[in-house]
């Protein structure tokens, strides 16, 4: 079995004289042999395990020290405490803590056969590129970032550019580093960046993740610079899942794409997607749960398979009962964000007092004062009656978090009090 230290120096004797890593905060800038000689120079705090932290190099050269040291990489957002791990089986070498949309934190245990084929994936479907940049601005913590940022970079050559901010002028003033750049982000950077008029003409691969892209916005970018941005469908326990190659934006926005490379995509009885493949992680850690291990992760989302494409039609625990239909919360959340004014939107069921039925509730960000019964007239014309929220709360801040997604078990609690 290769090493994912091996791997590196492989990668890094193969691009030895060519760009690799820039950090833009400090000036900092390697080579791959560099890149390779800087890394080396020191140790990691001792342990079995080693926390990379933060959002400059010093996060990928905590990753290569332990990777040459044998130690369990369990990269930490900017901070993010350390958690207790007990220390697990031989093969393990990557624990990723998980965004907890669903529930309470977990870690996912990861071999390196599992973490490099995940970004082999990832490298042959989206076409990743060593004369295109990665253009680092989104967490390199998360299974997103550290996937499409980290380990292309170490295991395929893919140079990384580290920005100092994600805000719209940063990106401007960053994007000028790079005659040509790929840009991964969240739809909610996309929407800030598209807004500010701050999205450069030299992207050549723009892809959005950690939430579903919003078609409005998709045809808004490419309609303005002809980018057009690609969806990236993903998990934490497996990488790579689904990935939209078309080259113009999609009318549906319940399509994430066609399956990655070497991944097996199948519905189950139960309605919610399956994914096979060899970048499935080796279970969760340190208890084990059922939907993962083996091979196979069972999802909580609901999906369709249909001409090879994945469509996906929400989860499963957030389906909302209105007197014993049921209606997926992204239905009216898309319906909504087709209407001009709507910036954002969350959709869920609240509990009606004395019955097991709910009722739908809708919090809005516009981006100009909107009426509710503007919204209710927009959505009577586009969905049947019984969906069209009863209760309407509207916010001015955003409802994602800096991750691009939208908790809705932490709204049903707000609503609740």
């Amino acid at each position: 079995m290769t090493t994912l230290y091996e791997r590196w120096r492989s990668a890094a004797r193969g691009h030895r004289n060519e760009f690799a890593l820039r950090d833009l905060s400090t000036g900092g800038c390697w080579t791959f042999g560099e890149l390779a000689t800087a890394a080396a120079a020191y140790a990691n705090e001792a342990g079995p395990v080693a926390f990379p932290q933060g959002t400059g190099a010093e996060f990928i050269f905590t990753v290569l020290r332990a990777w040459r040291d044998g130690q369990i990489v369990c990269p930490l957002e900017p901070g993010q405490p350390r958690p207790e791990v007990p220390c697990p089986p031989a093969l393990i070498v990557h624990l990723k803590t998980t965004s907890a949309t669903t529930g309470k934190p977990r870690l996912i245990a990861f071999t390196s056969e599992q973490l490099a084929a995940d970004a082999a994936s990832l490298v042959g479907t989206m076409g990743l590129r060593p004369d295109w940049p990665n253009l680092g601005v989104i967490s390199l913590a998360h299974s997103y970032g550290f996937s499409n940022l980290v380990t292309p970079l170490l295991l395929h050559g893919i140079p990384l550019i580290l920005g100092p901010s994600p805000l719209p002028e940063a990106v401007r003033l960053t994007t000028r580093s790079a005659a040509a750049l790929t840009l991964p982000a969240v739809p909610a950077l996309w929407r800030a960046w598209h807004e500010a008029k701050a999205i450069p003409p030299n992207i050549r691969l723009a892809i959005s993740a950690g939430a579903p892209l919003p078609t409005a916005l998709e045809h808004a970018v490419f309609d303005a610079t002809g980018i057009k941005i690609h969806n990236f469908y993903g998990a934490s326990e497996c990488g790579g899942i689904a990935y939209d190659h078309t080259n113009t934006p999609r009318s549906d926005g319940s399509l994430a794409g066609t399956p990655v490379a070497n991944v097996s995509l199948a519905v189950a009885e139960t309605g919610c997607l399956e994914i096979r493949g060899a970048n499935v992680a080796q279970g969760y850690w340190p208890e084990a749960a059922p939907g993962l291990g083996d091979g196979v992760f069972c999802t909580s989302d609901l999906a369709a398979i249909r001409d090879g494409q994945v469509f996906l039609l929400g989860r499963a625990g957030d389906l909302i009962n209105v007197a014993g239909r049921k209606v997926a919360p992204e239905t009216i959340e898309n319906a909504l964000l087709e209407h001009p004014l709507v910036r954002e939107a969350a959709v869920l069921g609240v509990p009606v007092e004395g019955g097991r039925e709910e009722a739908i509730a809708a919090v809005v960000v516009s981006r100009q004062p909107v009426k509710e019964s503007q919204l209710r007239q927009f959505l009577l014309e586009r969905l049947p009656a019984w969906q069209v929220p009863r209760t309407w709360h509207f916010r001015q801040t955003p409802l994602s978090n800096e991750r691009g997604k939208t908790s809705r078990a932490e709204w049903r609690k707000l609503l609740a009090k």
